[in-house]
């Protein structure tokens, strides 16, 4: 572990004199991409730097016990060293999890799929509710958003609801969530105030940009037509809204949320990208099925990952059996505790699954 984080200590450092470079400073591009390299590994060297600071302490508390010493000192010492084994662990510890190989995705914006499955108009309701929680999460990560598609229902809720989330870590902390979202709840929609259970589906996708996923004007049919809103009908007049079907793998996208017909066709390219890139890395991960079953929220899109409970105020993530009662909050955008903890359980298991190889 030493050897690792020497080196990449040593590469942290040579970064800092490349950045200082006049050559480099006049480059935008080789500029950004040390600065990001050098962003990515920052928390490693931070902890290393500690990390051998709290080494060089040991050494010299430990010495210090070699010494003549009056009783009251030798206690003194023995309680620094026992302090800073315990901090010595602790950063072992914490080394190791930012040393585990990092997902190439995580800096990445996402898209995100919503659509309500089982339940009807009030599976659709509920689609709306987790789109304005995850909105406003984004907004407490100062984070922004935008709608790329949206097919509203009769009764203000959605059928299919497809939004950007631009910022730092956006996939790192949303990539959790994606899988079958249950509520239990009296719905708007039910006189006799039985609780019923229905389903929405997420799907979250990290944004591919087109050096990641190349798509060919040969490769593709643009189809127009007029937009519409709830109930199907139309909303204009003019052929503004855009259906892109990718002929290689039959993926289609649709937009018509735009202001204009090339921004409709450059959002339905956007979501077709993540769609053909999700597939592939699906396919990746389906090659180490083993692996995949033991990791955090990456298995069957339509396995039920969370359960929203309204009579209880409760919320539970069963992947990782957290319960919180505090329904309210986490629908407000109050999701940390979720995207932590699923992110540690994560850590573990790659640390298990690394310790065993």
């Amino acid at each position: 572990m030493l050897d690792r984080l020497q080196a990449l200590a040593d590469r942290y450092e040579k970064l800092s004199e490349l950045l200082c470079d006049p050559d480099v400073v006049n480059d935008a591009a080789r500029l950004r991409s040390y600065a990001k390299e050098q962003s990515g590994l920052e928390e490693a060297y931070q902890g290393y730097r500690e990390y051998k600071s709290v080494l060089d302490q040991l050494a010299g508390a430990k010495a210090m016990l070699e010494e003549k010493l009056d009783d009251e000192m030798r206690e003194m010492v023995k309680l620094e060293i026992a302090e800073l084994e315990e901090r010595r662990s602790w950063l072992e510890e914490r080394i190791r999890i930012l040393l585990l190989p990092k997902d190439p995705n995580d800096g990445k914006n996402v898209i995100v799929e919503i659509r309500g499955a089982a339940g009807g108009e009030e599976a659709n309701l509920f689609a709306a509710d987790l789109y304005r929680m995850y909105v406003k999460y984004a907004d407490s990560q100062g984070w922004r958003t935008e709608v790329l598609e949206a097919n509203a229902s009769d009764l203000g809720g959605f059928k299919e609801i497809i939004f950007q989330v631009s910022g730092p870590d956006a996939y790192r902390k949303l990539k959790y969530e994606s899988g079958a979202h249950r509520v239990q709840r009296v719905p708007e929609t039910e006189s006799g105030g039985r609780i019923h259970t229905s389903t929405s589906t997420v799907v979250v996708m990290p944004e591919a940009e087109e050096v990641d996923i190349e798509i060919l004007d040969k490769d593709i049919r643009v189809d127009t037509f007029c937009s519409s809103g709830a109930g199907g009908q139309s909303v204009n007049t003019t052929k503004s809204a855009v259906r892109v079907t990718h002929i290689p793998t039959g993926i289609v996208a649709t937009c018509q949320d735009g202001k204009s017909q090339n921004d409709n066709k450059a959002k339905a390219l956007q979501v077709l990208r993540a769609r053909i890139m999700d597939i592939k890395m699906q396919e990746e991960e389906a090659k180490y099925a083993g692996e995949r079953r033991e990791k955090i929220g990456t298995g069957d899109r339509s396995e039920r990952i969370r359960t929203y409970n309204y009579p209880q105020s409760r919320v539970t993530d069963h992947r990782i059996g957290l319960t919180l009662h505090r329904l309210d909050a986490v629908l407000g955008g109050d999701m940390d505790e979720i995207v932590q903890t699923l992110t540690l359980a994560e850590q573990q298991a790659a640390l298990e699954r690394e310790n065993m190889g």
